[in-house]
């Protein structure tokens, strides 16, 4: 099951190149036209191949290939659970586990989001590699954005870190942060001598996170966050900055597995603009149990 958008050729279009109406009328990048224009059946009008220097004629239909005829990425698919919250033929929405990596890596080969995904499109006959749009932590839950080919992941991540594309976390910090509400200013770098850790740096790349309390519930504090950028960690660094680490946050604050066994951070809200159609989709995920459980007063 293949993805193609398909342009009818008005009179106002009629005269003008096929590259000129896939970039211009289409949105597609030189990258993504340059990928399709070798397939067989990646540009075709009324049905017959063509090049990009081909002017269609009024009322001929101009049809573009834009799913993967070949999977890349080299992930394996490996059959695990997904909680799909949308799905079309361009896009995934999906509320992740905590403790579930994204991508495949050191030690993470077969249970990730990643394998889960390509072996629940093999199984629904969908065409497609694995193109998510922005990663989460392995330890953080809530939505996750994936496309399904790689026009809708260009589109998107044109759409990060602007307000076509925002990102709202629920966290449980330890301590109450003072004042309620704020922004956190701060540059991030990684940390001499670690491989994961990031620091405050005054040489970092530019970080602002935004802050407020919720609910205070015993010595602990129950946080939405929003960011303006998107560093690694980033949620995780600032807050510990601010001196108030998130709940079981093993790296930048301390373990806690008696209350949680990971850092108490959820994706809970997600909106964007579709990358075909350009309609506005909203989304939410509840918080998950474990941290549903630190933000229940004894």
């Amino acid at each position: 099951m293949s993805r193609r958008v398909e342009l009818p050729v008005t009179a106002e279009l009629a005269g003008v190149k096929v590259d000129t109406l896939l970039k211009k009328r289409l949105g597609l990048s030189g990258t993504v036209v340059r990928r399709i224009k070798w397939l067989e059946d990646g540009i075709l009008v009324d049905g017959q191949r063509v090049n990009t220097r081909f002017v269609p004629r009024e009322g001929q239909v101009l049809s573009v290939r834009l799913s993967d005829p070949e999977r890349r990425s080299g992930i394996v698919p490996a059959p695990g659970p997904l909680d799909i919250v949308y799905e079309d033929e361009d896009i995934l929405i999906l509320n992740k586990a905590p403790g579930v990596p994204v991508h495949p890596g050191p030690g993470h080969f077969s249970d990730t989001v990643g394998n889960f995904l390509l072996d629940y499109y093999d199984f629904k006959g969908v065409e497609a590699d694995f193109h998510p749009v922005h990663r989460l932590d392995r330890g953080t839950s809530g939505l996750l954005a994936v496309a399904k080919h790689p026009h809708a992941q260009e589109v998107l991540k044109n759409q990060l870190h602007t307000p076509d594309f925002r990102r709202v976390y629920l966290a449980v910090c330890e301590g109450v942060p003072a004042p309620a509400a704020g922004w956190v200013d701060a540059p991030l770098g990684p940390r001499p001598g670690s491989l994961v850790e990031q620091m405050v740096r005054p040489d970092g790349k530019e970080a602002r996170t935004h802050y407020e309390v919720l609910e205070i519930h015993g010595p602990r504090a129950l946080l939405r966050l929003e960011l303006d950028t998107g560093r690694t960690h980033q949620i995780r660094v600032h807050m510990a900055h601010l001196g108030h680490p998130l709940t079981g946050d093993f790296l930048y604050g301390r373990e806690q597995p008696e209350v949680i066994s990971r850092p108490a951070l959820h994706s809970a809200e997600l909106s964007l603009r579709h990358p075909i159609t350009g309609a506005a989709l909203s989304f939410r995920a509840p918080m998950p149990a474990d941290m549903v459980r630190l933000c229940s007063d004894p």
